[in-house]
C-alpha cells in the first residue's frame, strides 16, 4: 500500500475507528500506516471528536492547492520531527489518564538520552515552573513511574526512567487497587450481607480483588520482556 497521503477511503476508516474508540496507533495499522500520518491528520481536523472524512478530504484538497504540507513536513529539520512525535506521545499518555502535566514530565524523561534529569533540567526542558516540576515527579515517584537517586556531590535529586519503570506502574497501581478491594470487602461485611449496599460493596471488591492478583501474577510472568 501507498504510504503517501491519506485517501478518502482511509480517512473514512479513521473515522470508523475514532467512533469504536479505538486508539491512533490500532487505526494506523489497520491502514498500513505510520501512526503519526494518522494522528497529524486527525488533529489538524477538528481532532478525535469532531473529525468528519468529507470534510477532512477537502480540507486537505484545498491545502494541497496552496501547497503541498507532505513535501513541507518532509523538509522540515529532525528536531520539528521530535517535537511532534513527543506532543503524540503526551496526547496519548493523556488519553490513558495521565493529568497533562505529569505527562510531560514522564515523557521529557522518556525521551531523554539517558533516561535521567534532575528538577533544573526538567523545568528548563519543558519551560515550566519548578512547582509544577515538583508536583508532577512527586505524583510520578508515588505512581512508581519514575525514580530517584541522590547526587550526594551536588545534593540534588536525579529522576529517572528505565525498562522496569513499566513493571514497577503496573505493580503499584495493583496493589493501591487490592487496598482498594480489602476496604470495599470490609465495608460490605460491616454494612451486612443482607443489605444491598452491603451485597454490592462486597461483590464490587471481589471482583477487583480478583483482577488485582491477576494483574500481579501477569506482571511476574511477563517481566522478563523488559530485560
Amino acid at each position: 500500500m501507498s504510504r503517501g497521503r491519506l485517501t478518502q477511503r482511509d480517512r473514512q476508516r479513521i473515522a470508523a475507528g475514532l467512533a469504536e474508540g479505538r486508539s491512533y496507533a490500532e487505526i494506523a495499522r489497520r491502514l498500513d500506516r505510520p501512526t503519526s500520518t494518522v494522528s497529524r491528520g486527525v488533529g489538524r481536523n477538528g481532532g478525535p471528536g469532531g473529525y468528519r472524512p468529507e470534510q477532512a478530504h477537502r480540507a486537505t484538497e484545498r491545502r494541497a492547492r496552496r501547497g503541498t504540507p507532505a513535501l513541507q513536513f518532509a523538509a522540515r529539520p529532525p528536531d520539528d520531527e521530535k517535537r511532534e512525535t513527543k506532543d503524540e506521545v503526551i496526547e496519548m499518555a493523556v488519553r490513558m489518564g495521565l493529568p497533562k502535566m505529569m505527562a510531560r514530565v514522564l515523557i521529557g524523561l522518556w525521551l531523554s538520552e539517558d533516561g535521567r534529569l534532575t528538577a533544573a533540567e526538567l523545568t528548563r526542558t519543558l519551560q515550566v515552573s519548578p512547582a509544577s516540576v515538583s508536583m508532577a515527579v512527586g505524583y510520578l515517584l508515588q505512581q512508581g513511574l519514575i525514580g530517584r537517586e541522590r547526587d550526594p556531590r551536588r545534593r540534588r535529586d536525579i529522576y529517572t526512567v528505565d525498562d522496569d519503570a513499566w513493571y514497577h506502574s503496573v505493580v503499584t497501581g495493583s496493589r493501591q487497587s487490592l487496598e482498594a478491594a480489602e476496604f470495599a470487602k470490609a465495608a460490605g461485611e460491616r454494612l451486612g450481607l443482607d443489605t444491598p449496599v452491603g451485597r454490592r460493596l462486597a461483590k464490587g471488591g471481589a471482583f477487583l480483588e480478583r483482577v488485582s492478583l491477576d494483574t500481579l501474577e501477569s506482571a511476574e510472568r511477563w517481566r522478563d520482556l523488559l530485560s
